[in-house]
């Protein structure tokens, strides 16, 4: 097991130091987050009662199509580079290549909302102690990035990859990314864990689901 998962952070290293280099991931979705939320801010006058109902919405909008911009070119660059086909030789296991670039994907989408969080909560004038907010942005990313690595893989080879990707793929992560609205807005509203648990275990689940499938389903994928 040790050896497996070795190789997959190795894979995941390869992505972070090739955006280490470049920051085109991550400067570009970053930016886009960011305008997106002081669009927003515009909209709502900071510190009323409506800014609580419409935060959750804001937040997860805008993470939902910021990740989309960057998953859609996670493997856009492995393609245009010629390095798909490099990796997909390695002499490791299809999940084991999936899991890699999962990993990769989930380190640049949690750079960016450690980011962009802070500043949505100032704006929004909300507290910025959160930690349910915190365990809530995580498992969402999570289940977020397992699905759109997937779907990520099999958009690269269409010609239209830029409409596929988010049309094959919000249906799917819906699910996750309602759960995350509704426990996000009882974590701004400061209700207690017991509460939002129902909206964390079924995003738990929901992750655990969807990396074992995607897991399996990835071989195909890339084979094709």
């Amino acid at each position: 097991m040790r050896l497996p998962l070795r190789k997959a952070f190795v894979i995941a290293w390869k992505d972070i130091l090739s955006e280490s280099r470049t920051r085109d991931i991550l400067s570009s979705v970053a930016v886009f987050a960011l305008l997106t939320i002081v669009i927003f801010n515009f909209a709502f006058e900071p510190g009323s009662d409506n800014v609580e109902l419409v935060a959750p919405g804001v937040l997860w909008v805008t993470f939902t199509f910021a990740g989309v911009l960057g998953l859609g070119r996670s493997f856009v660059f492995e393609k245009e580079k010629g390095c798909l086909e490099g990796l997909l030789l390695c002499p490791v296991d299809r999940d084991v290549v999936y899991l890699g670039k999962m990993l990769g994907s989930l380190a640049f989408m949690l750079a960016v909302e450690i980011i962009v969080v802070p500043i949505f909560l100032v704006l929004f004038d909300l507290p910025l102690f959160l930690p349910q907010l915190a365990l809530i942005t995580l498992l969402a990313t999570v289940g977020f990035v397992s699905v759109g690595t997937l779907f990520s893989a099999l958009a690269v080879n269409t010609r239209a990859r830029d409409v596929m990707l988010p049309i094959l793929f919000f249906p799917i992560v819906a699910p996750v990314i309602i759960a995350a609205v509704q426990a996000s807005g009882l974590a701004l509203e400061g209700q207690s864990w017991s509460t939002m648990s129902s909206w964390l275990q079924i995003m738990g689940v929901f992750d655990a689901i969807f990396i074992v499938i995607s897991a399996l389903v990835f071989e195909f994928v890339v084979e094709e």
